[in-house]
C-alpha cells in the first residue's frame, strides 16, 4: 500500500504498526488495504474524508484543500474532504480522469456501538462501470472492455452496464485489436500483466489484472453462471475462446464492484468480422464519423443525422456509424422503414420524446441503484406507448412491424408505477414523500398519525389560551426541542403550575406539559415509522419491477432503433437524400453526389458530383489544384458509402453500391512524435496497412502519397503504390496527386482513368469550380493558390521566374519530376522499386527448400549468386 511509508516504519510488523494508530485509523487503514489502488472516500458525518497519500492526490485533482487531522501513530495525518450531498460532482471528475474510487459508509449504529462506528464499501465506482445519470454523457456509450491474447489471438470483451449490452470479438492481428479498441473507445481497459503492448494499454482508464483472472474455465464458469446457464453453446461464442477468458476477467471485476445482482445482464454475443464493413483507426479520424480531427462533436457526420429524441437513441446511431453492414437484406429492411417513416416521422417522434433514455433507466432498476425519479420516467414511457403503438400498427414494412411487436404496452407495470410512485417525486427516497398515498394502508395509517398533528396542534392552543388568559400563548414545534408552548415574560405570573420550562429565550419561555410530551412521542414516532416502511416498500418495487427487466430490455432496444430510423427519415427529407440501391456487382455509381457534412456547414449551394467506378474503371486518378475539392469528393465517396451502409438514405440524386469488405482513408498525417514518428513515417504506416489488407472490394481513398520525402523517392513511391492497387489488389481506389506525372498511368495500365477538379484562371486569380471533370488538369495552379494564401509578391514574381525558367529547358534538362516521370513511363526497369519481379526472385517463389538436399541447396544459392555478380 502506497501510503504506509508514512505510518509505519520498515522494521515494525504490520500488526505492530497498525496497533500504534487510533481505532478509528486502525478501521480505515484496515478497509484502505482491501483497495490499495484505488482511492477511498472514507464517510464521516456530513463528509467523505480521505487520508494520507489518497488525500494528496485527491487534493491535487480535484482542486480541493489538503489540511491535517491531529495525530495517529505520533505522526500528523494529510487530510482532504468533500460533503456527502455533493459527492456525485466530485465523483464525475474523477471518473473522466480515469479514476476509481471505493465508497465506504457507516452500516452500524451509533448509539449501540463502542468505538468507532462499523462501516464498509458498499460499492466501488469506476469509469467503465458507473450507471449514475451525473457521471454520465447521455448521448455516448460508456464501455467497460477487457483484452486477452493466445498465440497472436486477440480477444476482446465489452460490457456497457447502463445496457446490459455484452459483445465479443476476436482478432488475429494486434492492428485489428487497435482499430476495435479506437472504435468503442472504452471508458476502462483491463489487460493481463503479461500483455506488453504500451501502445494500446497507454491510456487513462486501462487497469493491469493478474493473469490467473483469464482462466478460460474460470470464465465459462462465471458467465454460465451468469446467465444461469449449463454451458454457453446457445449464445454461439464457444469459436471464441480467447475473447471468453476476457469476458470472465471483466464479468468478475464487475461482481466484485458492483456488489449486487446484475439481472439486466442476460446473454452475450460474437461479433463476426465479415458482417460488417471493416474501418480502420485512420479512417475512423480521418472520415471525422463521430468526432472531429479536433476532438470536436460537431462537423461530423453523426452531427449532421443525430435527430433522434432520446439520448439512447443517440447512442445506437453512433453504434451503427461505427459498424457498417455488409448485410444488403438487413440494409434493405432499414431502407424500407426510413422509405415508410419520411411520411411519418414528425408523429411519431413527439411519442420518443416522452419516452426518452428508458435504456440506462432499466439499467438503474436492474441494478437497484435507481432514484424515485427513474421510475416516474419509466411511467412516464409507459404511459407513451398505446398512442406509439396505434401508428405503427400501420406500418407495412418488416421491420417497423417488429418494432411493433418488441414495444407493446405493458399495463401492469403502469398500474403499479402509478399506483406505487407519487406524481412528481423527490430526487431521493432519504426524507420520504416517494410512495404514493393508497398504495399502502399501514404507510397512511402512519403518515395520518404525523400529519394529524396541525389540527391537534389548534384545538390544543386555543383551549390553553382560555385555560391560562394569556392571549399570546402558541403552540409550536422545531427539530431540535420538539413540541413547545411559548409564552410572553410578562405572562409569568399566568402560567399554570403543570407547565415545565423547556427552554428560555430573550423575550419568552417555552413550556412542555405532559399531554403534549406524549403527542409529541406519539408523532415522531409515527414519522420514523413511517419513513422506515416507505423505504422498505421502495426497496421491494425492485423485486416487483424485476419480472419485467426482460420485456423492458427488448422495449428499449426496439424504440431506439426506431429513434434512428425516424431520424434517418426527417434528415432524407430535410437534406434531400435519396434511397441507394445495393448491387451485387463490385462497383460504386454516384449521380450527383455531395458531402453531408460541408453542405450542411455551407451557406451556398454545394456543387455536387459523378463517381463511377466498376471493373473496368477501378481507379481514379484525380489532379487539380489545392483548395479545389480533391480531399472533399474522395471523403464524400467514402461517407456515402458508409451511410448506405448503416441503413440512411444518401447525399446523391441516385447511388447504386456494389459489395464493400472494407474502407481505407488515408488522407493527411501529422506527426506522432509520442511514438517517435515523423509525418512521413505515420503515411507511410497508413499505406503499409492499406497494401497489407486491401482486397478487389475495398474502398480505397488515398490522397497526396509520397509528398513527405524526396521528389524522386516521392514520385516513385506513389507510382509504385498506384501500380499495386490497381494492377495486383484491384481495389475501388481514388488516388489523389500533385504528381502530374502520373496521369501517365492510365496509358499503361487498364481500369484507371484520369479525372480533375476544375478551376478558371483569369491573369493572375484562380477561381475554383470544384467540378468533376474527365481527364488530367492542365497544371497545378500552385503559384496562384501560393499568392491567394498570402505569400510575398516578390516571392511570387521570383517563382515565376524559375518556374518559366524550367519550362524552357531542353529535355535533356529537364526538371527532377519531369525526368522522374519520363524514366518511369518508358523505362520503369531502370527503378528497382517498380521493376518487374526480378527472374532470381522467380527462381525463389518456386523452390521447395523442404524437398531440397544440403548439396542442392548449395549450388542453387551459387548459381544464384552468378547470375546476379554477372548482372553488375
Amino acid at each position: 500500500m502506497g501510503m504506509n511509508s508514512h505510518i509505519m516504519p520498515s522494521d515494525q510488523k504490520p500488526e505492530q504498526a497498525l496497533s500504534a494508530h487510533t481505532p478509528m485509523m486502525q478501521q480505515y487503514l484496515g478497509l484502505k488495504s482491501q483497495h490499495p489502488h484505488i482511492l477511498l472516500f472514507y464517510r464521516m458525518g456530513d463528509f467523505y474524508e480521505l487520508f494520507y497519500d489518497d488525500a494528496k492526490k485527491a487534493a491535487a485533482l480535484l482542486d480541493i484543500s489538503l489540511t491535517k487531522r491531529g495525530q495517529s501513530a505520533g505522526e500528523p495525518i494529510p487530510m482532504a474532504g468533500v460533503p456527502y450531498h455533493a459527492v456525485e460532482g466530485y465523483l464525475a471528475r474523477l471518473v473522466q480522469l480515469g479514476e476509481s474510487v471505493a465508497i465506504c459508509e457507516q452500516v452500524g449504529d451509533p448509539a449501540t456501538s463502542k468505538g468507532p462506528v462499523e462501516r464498509k464499501v458498499v460499492r466501488i465506482v469506476t469509469p467503465g462501470t458507473v450507471t449514475d445519470e451525473a457521471l454520465l454523457n447521455e448521448r455516448q456509450d460508456n464501455l467497460l472492455c477487457a483484452i486477452s491474447h493466445s498465440r497472436q489471438c486477440y480477444g476482446l470483451a465489452q460490457l456497457d452496464l447502463s445496457s446490459g449490452r455484452f459483445l465479443l470479438n476476436q482478432v488475429t492481428h494486434l492492428d485489428d485489436l487497435a482499430a476495435l479498441l479506437q472504435r468503442l473507445n472504452p471508458a476502462e481497459l483491463l489487460y493481463p500483466e503479461d500483455f506488453n503492448q504500451s501502445t494500446i494499454t497507454s491510456g487513462k482508464g486501462a487497469r493491469r489484472r493478474p493473469v490467473w483472472e483469464f482462466d478460460l474455465a474460470s470464465a465459462e464458469r462465471t458467465l454460465c453462471q451468469q446467465f444461469g446457464t449449463r454451458d454457453l453453446r446457445s449464445f454461439g461464442v464457444s469459436e471464441a475462446p480467447v475473447a471468453l477468458m476476457a469476458a470472465g476477467c471483466l464479468m468478475q471485476y464487475v461482481n466484485d464492484t458492483q456488489r449486487a445482482q446484475l439481472p439486466h445482464i442476460r446473454s452475450i454475443a460474437l461479433e463476426r468480422p465479415e458482417d460488417y464493413i471493416v474501418l480502420d483507426a485512420a479512417t475512423r479520424r480521418n472520415l471525422e464519423l463521430t468526432s472531429t480531427l479536433s476532438g470536436q462533436t460537431d462537423n461530423t457526420l453523426a452531427a449532421v443525422l443525430d435527430r433522434c429524441q432520446t439520448a439512447m437513441g443517440s447512442r445506437l446511431l453512433k453504434r451503427w456509424i461505427h459498424a457498417p453492414l455488409r448485410d444488403h437484406a438487413r440494409l434493405n429492411q432499414r431502407y424500407d422503414a426510413v422509405s415508410e417513416l419520411t411520411d411519418d416521422y414528425e408523429v411519431l417522434q413527439p411519442h420518443l420524446k416522452l419516452i426518452g433514455d428508458i435504456e440506462r433507466v432499466i439499467a438503474r432498476i436492474a441494478l437497484r441503484s435507481a432514484r424515485p425519479r427513474d421510475f416516474a420516467r419509466l411511467r412516464q414511457a409507459l404511459m407513451a406507448l398505446p398512442e406509439l403503438q396505434q401508428q405503427l400498427q400501420l406500418a407495412r414494412s418488416s421491420l417497423l412491424l417488429q418494432h411493433a411487436r418488441d414495444s407493446k404496452p405493458l399495463p401492469e407495470l403502469l398500474a403499479l408505477l402509478t399506483r406505487a410512485i407519487v406524481e412528481s417525486p423527490p430526487a431521493l427516497i432519504r426524507d420520504g414523500g416517494v410512495i404514493a398515498t393508497g398504495y399502502n394502508a399501514e404507510l397512511d395509517e402512519w403518515r395520518n398519525l404525523a400529519t394529524g398533528a396541525t389540527d391537534y396542534l389548534q384545538t390544543l392552543e386555543l383551549r390553553e389560551r382560555e385555560r391560562t388568559g394569556i392571549h399570546s400563548l402558541k403552540v409550536g414545534f422545531n427539530k431540535i426541542h420538539g413540541f413547545y408552548i411559548e409564552t410572553g415574560r410578562s405572562a409569568d405570573n399566568k402560567v399554570p403550575a403543570d407547565y415545565v420550562r423547556r427552554q428560555t429565550l430573550k423575550n419568552n419561555e417555552r413550556y412542555i406539559i405532559p399531554e403534549l410530551k406524549e403527542y409529541e412521542d406519539k408523532v415522531l414516532g409515527s414519522q420514523s415509522k413511517a419513513l422506515a416502511l416507505e423505504k422498505r416498500l421502495y426497496e421491494e418495487l425492485f423485486e416487483l419491477v424485476s419480472p419485467a427487466l426482460a420485456a423492458l430490455q427488448q422495449l428499449a432496444t426496439a424504440l431506439a432503433e426506431l429513434d434512428v430510423l425516424a431520424s434517418f427519415a426527417e434528415v432524407a427529407i430535410v437534406q434531400h437524400y435519396c434511397r441507394p440501391q445495393l448491387s451485387e456487382h463490385t462497383g460504386i455509381n454516384i449521380e450527383a453526389g455531395r458531402h453531408p457534412v460541408v453542405e450542411h456547414v455551407l451557406k451556398e449551394p454545394f456543387i455536387a458530383n459523378p463517381l463511377h467506378l466498376h471493373q473496368q474503371r477501378r481507379m481514379l486518378i484525380i489532379t487539380g489544384p489545392n483548395m479545389g475539392g480533391k480531399s472533399t469528393y474522395m471523403r464524400q465517396t467514402a461517407l456515402i458509402t458508409l451511410m448506405a451502409a448503416i441503413g440512411s438514405f444518401v447525399p446523391a440524386k441516385a447511388a447504386i453500391i456494389g459489395p464493400i469488405d472494407r474502407i481505407f482513408t488515408r488522407i493527411g498525417a501529422s506527426d506522432d512524435l509520442a511514438s517517435g514518428r515523423s509525418t512521413f513515417m505515420v503515411e507511410m504506416t497508413e499505406t503499409a496497412t492499406i497494401l497489407h489488407h486491401a482486397t478487389a472490394h475495398s474502398l480505397v481513398l488515398m490522397d497526396e502519397i509520397g509528398r513527405g520525402t524526396s521528389t524522386y523517392d516521392g514520385l516513385s513511391l506513389a507510382w509504385a503504390c498506384a501500380d499495386h492497387l490497381a494492377n495486383r489488389i484491384h481495389a475501388l481506389t481514388l488516388f489523389a496527386t500533385h504528381y502530374f506525372e502520373l496521369t501517365q498511368l492510365p496509358a499503361l495500365l487498364p481500369g484507371v482513368v484520369n479525372v480533375h477538379l476544375d478551376a478558371v484562371e483569369h491573369d493572375d486569380s484562380i477561381v475554383f469550380m470544384h467540378h468533376v471533370q474527365e481527364g488530367a488538369a492542365s497544371k497545378s495552379f500552385g503559384l496562384q493558390v501560393a499568392q491567394l494564401a498570402g505569400v510575398p509578391k516578390q516571392v511570387i514574381s521570383q517563382a515565376k521566374q524559375k518556374l518559366l525558367q524550367l519550362e524552357q529547358q531542353a529535355p535533356a534538362s529537364l526538371p527532377p519530376v519531369a525526368y522522374a516521370a519520363q524514366r518511369l513511363a518508358t523505362s520503369p526497369q531502370q527503378l528497382p522499386l517498380l521493376a518487374p519481379e526480378h527472374p532470381i526472385i522467380r527462381q525463389l517463389k518456386q523452390l521447395q527448400p523442404d524437398e531440397l538436399t544440403a548439396r542442392q541447396a548449395l549450388e542453387i544459392l551459387y548459381k544464384l549468386k552468378q547470375e546476379l555478380d554477372a548482372e553488375h
